[in-house]
């Protein structure tokens, strides 16, 4: 089996492993405690706590660690919200944020607050002027990935951290999917982290409020660290987590060049081998390890069970996985086709010789999708199927995607040129996917109509 899919979590790194083995023997004692095995437990916190400062680029009584990456976010955004209560009830988030975020939006708005949602460029990114144009006074928190979780764009953090500290703003910082690769740049003021994206083991989160920040934590208080995250510290976790992060980091120039090559060679050669595939995300500002691709005409869950009986784990953002019925929110967002997704994310230890497999075994893949979908050849017909003015009414009602799609390209044929189809679904990915369909086939997509159910997506045939 070859794993791709670090992105959710990387394989715990040797040195997670040989850190977590010793501390489990030296680390086991209350580190509120005064005798000796508790002495000896604080003293593997608190170097575990400068190693993680110095990696995330803080002061050591500025980070505290939590029991996950997600709670240290939530533990964040609510704690600056209510420090900054007086100031306003207004958050900004970019649409694409991880969905630790987004609930915790959500949270505030179901409370009375407001919430502005950034939109984002096709490559994911968000922008700086419209972080800028979204401060208001009553602001009292903004947030910015450092880098996508599902497509691997690099953010603008630091300039947009400096609009943010000009206006007052403190802006958090999800730095789960980058903080391996290096300390995030700019004058954020929040920083979230979680250890088992960078081959520490899960369970330990980072959270640091730089000095100045009004913060208030929320909940019952609790006397240890700082009072933001109740509970007993896992030392042995935290041990293994700060040795694997200074690890990483020192390995992070000669990973990020190899890494970057071979994901580099599947987005260029996915393309040529798959037809109608459309790699999404930044070509060039994006994380070293992940290249991210849709698939025309095949689902993602079906896609995921293929590639995994060949023997390769990756993921999908697609609306056809098992765990939703709509799109990826970051896909949607970037208004890029969802149908068909799979996101390849590189291990440390992945090889050119694993990448060279799956790129021979990701064809035939697809193709078996596909087939079994009833999936159109390429459109090659010129036929003008009837008069001017034709329209072909196509009714998807009740079926998931690809089927909308797939029934659009059957018929896109049957009219003339300059004739249209009207799709009815009632399938949130038709939304997303027919008109990413219309870019990629070069047809016009008319745009979307209200109908009894669902709705009505009108397409014209320009060839």
């Amino acid at each position: 089996m070859s794993y791709l899919d670090a992105a959710s979590a990387a394989p715990l790194h040797p040195v997670a492993r040989q850190a977590l083995m010793a501390a489990l023997d030296e680390g086991w004692a209350d580190p509120a405690r005064l005798y000796r095995e508790g002495r000896r437990a604080r003293l593997l916190l608190d170097a575990a706590r400068e190693a993680a400062a110095e990696a995330a680029g803080c002061r050591p009584d500025e980070l505290v660690f939590t029991s996950s990456g997600t709670r240290a976010v939530h533990t964040g955004i609510a704690g600056v919200l209510a420090g900054r209560r007086r100031v306003g009830r207004h958050l900004i988030v970019s649409a694409v944020e991880h969905s630790s975020v987004l609930h915790s939006a959500e949270l505030l708005e179901a409370d009375g607050g407001t919430v502005t949602r950034v939109p984002v460029l096709r490559t994911g990114a968000a922008t700086v002027e419209s972080y800028e144009a979204a401060l208001r006074p009553d602001t009292a928190l903004a947030c910015l990935q450092s880098a996508n979780h599902e497509v691997g764009t690099v953010q603008p953090v630091a300039e947009v951290a400096r609009v943010c500290r000009a206006a007052g703003v403190p802006l958090l910082v999800d730095a789960a999917q980058s903080l391996g690769w290096g300390p995030v740049e700019g004058d954020w003021s929040v920083l979230a982290a979680s250890a088992h994206k960078w081959g520490g083991p899960s369970g330990v989160g980072l959270l640091v409020v730089r000095k100045g920040v009004r913060f208030a934590p929320q909940g019952p208080l609790d006397e240890r660290e700082s009072g933001r995250a109740a509970g007993f510290e896992d030392i042995p976790a935290i041990v293994a987590a700060a040795a694997s992060l200074r690890a990483v980091r020192a390995e992070a120039a000669e990973r990020a060049v190899r890494l970057r090559e071979l994901t580099e060679r599947i987005r260029v050669r996915v393309p040529r081998l798959v037809p109608d595939v459309e790699v999404v995300g930044d070509p060039d500002g994006r994380l070293p390890g992940i290249v991210t691709f849709s698939c025309l005409y095949a689902d993602g869950e079906s896609l995921l069970h293929e590639l995994d009986r060949a023997g390769f784990s990756v993921s999908s953002g697609s609306s056809c996985t098992s765990s939703t019925l709509t799109p990826s929110h970051v896909l949607r967002a970037m208004g890029v086709l969802s149908e068909g997704n799979i996101r390849v994310s590189l291990p440390s230890t992945a090889s050119a010789e694993e990448v060279e497999r799956f790129l021979s075994l990701l064809p035939g893949a697809v193709a078996a999708v596909r087939e079994k979908l009833g999936a159109p050849s390429p459109l090659t017909s010129t036929a003008q199927g009837g008069p001017e003015g034709t329209e072909l009414v196509v009714d998807a009602l009740g079926k998931r995607c690809p089927i909308p799609v797939i029934e659009l390209a059957k018929v896109i044929a049957d009219v003339p040129v300059g004739g249209t189809v009207r799709v009815l679904s009632d399938d949130e990915a038709a939304r997303l996917d027919i008109p990413a369909w219309c870019e990629m086939r070069e047809q016009e997509y008319v745009g979307e109509e209200p109908a009894e159910r669902g709705a009505a997506y009108v397409v014209r045939r320009r060839s």
